[in-house]
């Protein structure tokens, strides 16, 4: 073998390790890793709540230190809580911190699917040479020969051989022919196959998502740097998601799913197919988890489209919300901040010692304003308003008085409850009202006279008090009111003596 050919293989392997899926099956505490993620992350529990990952995480590490592993040096256990633990574990790529409905929450990346996979793969059935793993690939090979071939009288003939086949299969049906029996180790070797290429859709799905939330972040990223512009990146955008599901074998793979999930005739044929193979007697020789595994397929297709759905409309989400509220001057000044506010902290870190008093900031500083603006859009000076039209004096006055028509008469309403009170202790305000002049007895003046017997003390009756009131152009209004007797203010009262001309109003 050539020497380069060895170092580019070598170079290649190196880079394959650095992979995190690689990197967490050929770390030391990798059986622990692999056992608790399998055991947390299921196919019916996609995500688990970050305080519920520790706890559970926390209780695996005590129940196998006190079954006495990771004491000897073959069977080690990591140092650590659960929190830091699963810190790493994020900051490595297994596993993703994200907020589902205002939960925190962790889910697997891709990396992490793959490894399990792997994992459970080597360390359950082998992956056997059978009858039903050659015809899955000689059917996809003569697939991928039709569509390949665009000779039409080539694909004519294999239709018209393969209608004949099954067509002489259906005559000898009808004359009474017996189905072949298929061994049941044969069946099980079929569903394990089944199972093998179920298996790889999960990780398929997760890198989907994860590469629509790449792209979400690149074009965040290229929006905010306002370099170029936004109709441009859009359409990269847009054609890096077309790429995603055309190019990619995991895009394939989606889109595939998509039109199964798309088609409820499809997706519901495949669950009738999943319980006749369940009930058929093959299935006792299955363990326990494979028969789960089967029975979970098409749920477990619905959830990897669900979640590349939910990454898609988060991404749509964002991208349009940067796009709406994008402010580059504003961003650019929060950058300039930032920068400002980090080289500070390298200019004071290394002179800073452990115990130092550092000043705190009573105060921010004031903005020092030069000039606000004084128009908005009109670059027009303001007009002011039109002048007072000049009074002529050979117009006619009006006769009327507008006072007439102001407020309560408090000097006169005054005057006339006390003449009305005479020497009695109490007054009856409606009585009052009904005796007084025709120039105090308008609706407002009835105000007035409540407010002037409030002033001096009142007492509310059981009686409804109902009295016509006179306006200023002669017409009547008809006022009802809850019955009251005011004191007499004429009677001096202790703390003030007499009442002034204004009652109510005590500081006069």
């Amino acid at each position: 073998m050539g020497t380069r050919g060895v170092e580019g293989a070598y170079q290649g392997a190196l880079r394959a390790f650095q992979n995190p899926m690689l990197d967490l099956l050929h770390r030391t505490y990798a059986p622990f890793v692999v056992t608790v993620l399998a055991m947390m992350f299921t196919p019916e529990r996609p995500t688990v709540a970050v305080p519920d990952a520790h706890t559970e995480i926390a209780d695996a590490l005590d129940r196998l230190r006190a079954a006495g592993y990771g004491d000897d040096g073959d069977q080690p256990l990591p140092a650590g809580n659960a929190r830091d633990l699963c810190r790493q574990w994020v900051h490595a790529g297994w596993l993703v911190r994200q907020v589902t409905d205002d939960v925190e929450v962790y889910r697997l990346s891709a990396h992490g699917v793959g490894a399990l996979e792997v994992a459970g793969r080597v360390g359950g059935a082998r992956t056997r040479v059978s009858e039903s793993r050659v015809r899955t690939l000689l059917e996809a090979v003569e697939r991928l020969a039709q569509d390949a071939d665009p000779d039409v009288m080539a694909r004519m003939a294999r239709l018209q051989t393969e209608i004949d086949q099954r067509r002489r299969e259906l005559d000898r049906l009808e004359r009474g022919g017996a189905i072949d029996a298929v061994a049941d180790d044969q069946l099980l070797e079929a569903a394990e196959n089944v199972l093998h290429l179920a298996r790889e859709l999960p990780a398929d799905f997760a890198r989907v998502a994860e590469s629509i939330k790449a792209m979400q972040r690149d074009v965040v990223a290229d929006l905010r740097q306002d370099v170029r512009p936004t109709g441009e990146v859009l359409r990269e955008y847009l054609e890096r998601g077309r790429q995603i599901m055309d190019t990619t074998p995991e895009g394939r793979a989606f889109a595939g799913a998509l039109r199964l999930i798309g088609d409820p005739a499809q997706i519901d044929d495949l669950w009738n197919l999943l319980r006749t193979v369940l009930r058929h007697g093959f299935t006792d020789l299955m363990p326990e988890p494979q028969r789960r595994e089967l029975a979970e397929i098409a749920r477990r297709i619905e959830q990897g489209v669900k979640e590349v759905l939910a990454a898609q409309r988060q991404a749509s989400h964002v991208i349009t919300t940067q796009v709406r509220d994008h402010d580059p001057m504003r961003d650019r000044q929060v950058d300039e901040l930032l920068r400002e506010v980090m080289s500070g902290f390298h200019t004071w870190v290394p002179r800073s010692r452990r115990g130092t008093v550092v000043a705190p900031l009573r105060r921010l500083p004031v903005a020092d304003v030069k000039q606000l603006r004084q128009t908005l859009s009109d670059l027009r000076p303001p007009t002011p308003p039109t002048p007072l039209r000049e009074w002529d004096e050979a117009e006619d006055v009006p006769d009327a008085d507008t006072r007439a028509w102001g407020g309560p008469q408090y000097a006169e309403l005054h005057a006339h409850l006390a003449a009305f009170a005479g020497d009695a202790d109490g007054v009856d305000v409606a009585a009052a009202f009904r005796a007084a002049a025709q120039q105090i007895r308008r609706p407002v003046d009835l105000l007035g006279l409540l407010e002037i017997a409030h002033g001096f003390g009142m007492t509310d009756t059981a009686e409804v008090a109902v009295v016509d009131a006179v306006r200023p152009d002669l017409t009547r209004r008809r006022l009802a009111f809850g019955g009251v007797l005011a004191a007499n203010p004429a009677t001096p009262r202790p703390a003030d003596g007499a009442a002034d001309e204004r009652p109510g109003n005590d500081d006069e």
